[in-house]
């Protein structure tokens, strides 16, 4: 579990659960800052070729549903004081603030790990101008209510109007669009606290919506392999009939209870978490009248592992389990990815070497300072790789079965063999080749040793109903024809891809499934990247 060691620990937990009626953006917005991303690609060149080909992989391999969001947690209030704000400490663009919990002196009133009031946490701790240097550098922030430590507000504060204000207070004070519920230990069971919440953020949302300003609010919840306990699908449930839009439900995917003395898998157990999770919730949102698809589901999935040594001896999670992660992420479309926490992603030094520690500001694993978070920030929907136009996001939709006779442009391959500046339609979009190549998909990922040779161009309209040639850039005009000889050597065009006759022909079509049919007399012509055709 997540902890402070500021004051008793706490565990860092995801965001409220997903809204009813929440729909996938057609594209997410891409916030990270210039200065941002270029320390990002430095830390990645220190994890090694084969770190930053896995952040691309994850960056490459974005489809329709992967938006996943990387946003870890913070411990506030923990010595030394972790730099969030600056880009050189922290690659990852947001970032989940923890904790904020009732004041042990004054239930109703909220404080940063029952130690700092908000004034004094701007005072002592800098707290509100390293979140505007945050949003400066282009990140934000969600704020972590709760946690396994101290007692989170609803539990604490019976005053419903002073609760519902307590919140509010927070969501002003930092502005902020996004509330984390972590409810742990007994809270999960506590059936008065778990109402008196859903009835507080309700009521917000509800302000929020009539301002313009929409609150989102994830729960986050203990989990075991075989799903949330009884207690936590019973606090989903509460939450929602309460009138709570949740945008998901996060899952800490650790401290599973393994064995002394055991060796298990921990992404194998996190993935079966995961799995079992998003059956429960299909379940439960079907009991309640609506129904979701698979992807609508996953989207309002969170997981958070903590990294490196678990609280449970026997568990640790490695930097290939982090990395299987965010696979899973992207390829299932998970609404967001936490770790808890950055406080925490450095080795451990001194004395803690070689030894199994339990530890707020190490790992207690072998690692490269930053090594998770950098994993975890290539995700598709924080850290931006490229200008955006190589590969297009459509959301919750089957993909489109291309009709070369309505298609604009040719309908994409595997065999065929392209030229620089062709043009093909794949699954709805427009692609157009950046150089020669066969047998890369359109829509498939590359890598930093092997790019993807296709650049995007956008959506088929739906007023293209012709096909039409592409235009090319070899300087061919003479277009084929059936009737006449050519020798060896002349060139033509078919469907505006350029061929050269191998031998002398006539009659016989330019086939793009060259060179598979060495009896073919055509082949295509190449351009060189960055030449004249």
């Amino acid at each position: 579990m997540l902890t402070d060691r500021a004051t008793p620990s706490v565990r860092p937990d995801d965001d409220p659960l997903a809204d009813l009626d929440w729909e996938e953006p057609e594209a997410p917005a891409e916030r990270l800052s210039w200065l941002r991303l270029g320390v990002l690609i430095l830390v990645l060149g220190g994890l090694g070729a084969g770190g930053t080909i896995a952040v691309l992989h994850l960056r490459d391999t974005a489809g329709p549903t992967a938006k996943s969001w990387a946003v870890p947690y913070v411990d506030v209030t923990l010595t030394p004081t972790f730099e969030f704000q600056d880009p050189e400490a922290n690659p990852a663009n947001d970032v989940a603030l923890a904790f904020v919990v009732a004041d042990p002196q004054e239930p109703c009133a909220p404080s940063w790990g029952g130690a700092y009031s908000p004034d004094e946490a701007a005072a002592s701790l800098e707290l509100d101008r390293r979140i505007s240097q945050l949003r400066a550098a282009g990140g934000s922030i969600m704020l972590s209510v709760g946690g396994l430590n101290n007692s989170e507000l609803a539990v604490a504060c019976t005053d419903q109007a002073r609760l519902t204000d307590a919140y509010r207070q927070l969501v002003r004070r930092y502005d902020v669009g996004t509330l984390d519920l972590d409810i742990e230990g007994t809270a999960v069971a506590d059936q008065a606290s778990l109402r008196r919440r859903a009835l507080a953020l309700a009521a917000l949302q509800a302000e929020g919506t009539k301002a313009g300003k929409p609150l989102e609010v994830w729960l986050t919840l203990p989990v075991a392999p075989e799903g949330l306990t009884a207690d936590g699908l019973g606090a989903v449930r509460a939450t929602l009939e309460g009138g709570v839009a949740l945008r998901g439900v996060n899952v800490m995917t650790m401290d599973f209870g393994s064995a002394a003395g055991s060796d298990p898998d921990m992404l194998e157990l996190s993935l079966q978490a995961l799995e079992a999770t998003h059956k429960q919730l299909s379940d439960l949102y079907l009991r309640l009248g609506v129904q979701l698809t698979s992807p609508q589901v996953w989207s309002r999935i969170g997981a958070t592992p903590m990294i490196g040594q678990n609280d449970v001896d026997a568990e640790r999670f490695t930097l290939d389990d982090a990395r299987g992660l965010a696979t899973f992420a992207v390829d299932k479309g998970l609404g967001r990815v936490s770790m808890w926490s950055l406080n925490r992603d450095a080795k451990c030094r001194g004395t803690f070497t070689n030894v199994v520690v339990h530890s707020n500001t190490c790992s207690g694993v072998a690692q490269d300072a930053l090594a998770f978070s950098s994993v975890f920030a290539g995700l598709p929907g924080s850290a931006v790789g490229s200008s955006g136009r190589e590969s297009v996001a459509i959301a919750d939709r089957e993909p489109v079965t291309d009709d070369p006779e309505t298609s604009p442009y040719p309908v994409w391959r595997l065999s065929a063999l392209y030229v620089g500046g062709y043009k093909v339609v794949w699954h709805g979009v427009v692609y157009e080749a950046k150089w020669a190549n066969q047998g890369m998909d359109p829509s498939g990922s590359g890598d930093s040793t092997t790019p993807n040779p296709w650049s995007v161009i956008g959506p088929v309209s739906p007023t293209e109903t012709a096909p039409r040639p592409s235009p090319t850039v070899t300087g061919v005009t003479e277009v084929w024809s059936p009737a006449t000889v050519y020798g060896r050597g002349d060139r033509v065009l078919l469907d505006g891809l350029p061929y050269q006759a191998r031998w002398s022909t006539t009659g016989d079509a330019p086939s793009t499934e060259f060179p598979t049919d060495p009896d073919d007399p055509w082949q295509p012509l190449f351009t060189v990247p960055g030449e004249p055709g």
